[in-house]
């Protein structure tokens, strides 16, 4: 079984982690992990073209595929097909709270079924050879933080589970939208950090609200891996830091402009098979935050990107508005 490396991963969002963002935050680390967003069991077993689900470009290992879903059969039948993909680990949403995801009994839901997740990650498990994780949360609704959690956790690893990754919040799947379970339930990470002092043995990750490298440091005292999620996609130049932070490597890109740079071929490749600019470029709003002509560029792309037509000279007319040196220099 191939062994990861996931002391920094970057986590799965929904129409965020994208195939494009991905290859991004390419320019930037070689050794985060990457995560796709969820994808679900039914998209990729009656879904069509598969590309559309599964499509990746090879700079993107180590990447991991994120699936949606419940029926061990399915899990089973979708891990096998990742790995003939070409994915370096599969991961099973425990976490999304969505509404529409409930109804098919799909991610936070779950973690009132531990045996039907055990099932699942079983069943996966027997079908693959590259590692089979799950994320998931603390609890959720009225579920006792400490009694519940210990259950699931204990339950999913007898089933050969050896990785959780936690989003250090409830989800509360009555009352709040998808939106507010990202931050009204207070953060409790030292519930994560008791669960890997009570169980050694289980490599236990930690999600939520993390957005700097300072923080990303102190949490590895107290657990094996960290994921940042919102942080490392609306300023993706966080990730330029990781490979030094936390694997003694120098990162890919010199400078947010030498990123913006390095990126170029990909978006022509992009346009190349009908991809829109604006579904690249979109990625890129965040690379100049706070920098000298980091709005102008932010702003031209916003304003251009989209139009009918669009190509390589928007995306070349923005970084030209971002002054190179000064890129360099504040950097």
């Amino acid at each position: 079984m191939l062994v990861l490396d996931r002391t920094f991963s970057v986590a799965p969002m929904m129409d965020w982690t994208t195939r494009d963002y991905r290859a991004l935050a390419r320019t930037l680390t070689r050794r985060a992990l990457l995560y796709t967003e969820m994808v679900t069991t039914g998209a990729i077993l009656h879904g069509r073209p598969r590309e559309r689900f599964l499509g990746y470009s090879d700079v993107e290992h180590p990447l991991a595929l994120q699936l949606g879903g419940s029926d061990p059969g399915e899990l089973a039948e979708c891990a096998a097909i990742a790995e003939t993909w070409g994915y370096d680990e599969v991961n099973l949403n425990v976490g999304c709270p969505s509404d529409r995801v409930q109804n098919n009994l799909i991610g936070a839901c779950l973690m009132a079924h531990p045996d039907k997740v055990a099932a699942a990650v079983r069943a996966m498990r027997e079908a693959v050879s590259i590692p089979v994780t799950v994320k998931c949360r603390i609890g959720i609704d009225a579920q006792d933080e400490d009694k519940d959690l210990e259950h699931f956790i204990a339950t999913v690893a007898d089933a050969g589970c050896q990785v959780f990754i936690l989003h250090a919040r409830k989800a509360w799947l009555e009352g709040l939208s998808p939106k507010q379970n990202r931050d009204v339930p207070p953060l409790n990470y030292g519930r994560v950090h008791r669960l890997k002092a009570n169980r050694p043995e289980l490599h236990i990750g930690i999600n939520g609200g993390i957005t700097t490298l300072e923080t990303c440091r102190e949490q590895l005292d107290h657990v094996d891996s960290v994921m940042v999620g919102r942080e490392a996609y609306q300023n993706p130049w966080l990730l330029a830091g990781v490979d030094e932070a936390f694997f003694g490597a120098h990162g890919p890109a010199s400078s947010r402009h030498a990123a913006a740079v390095a990126f170029r071929p990909y978006i022509a490749r992009r346009l190349e098979e009908g991809a829109k600019l604006n579904h690249v470029t979109r990625h890129l709003l965040g690379l100049f935050q706070g920098q000298p002509g980091g709005r102008r560029f932010r702003r031209h792309l916003s304003e251009n990107a989209h139009r009918s037509g669009a190509g390589l000279t928007v995306f070349d007319d923005a970084l030209a508005l971002v002054p190179q040196r000064e890129a360099a220099l504040v950097d």
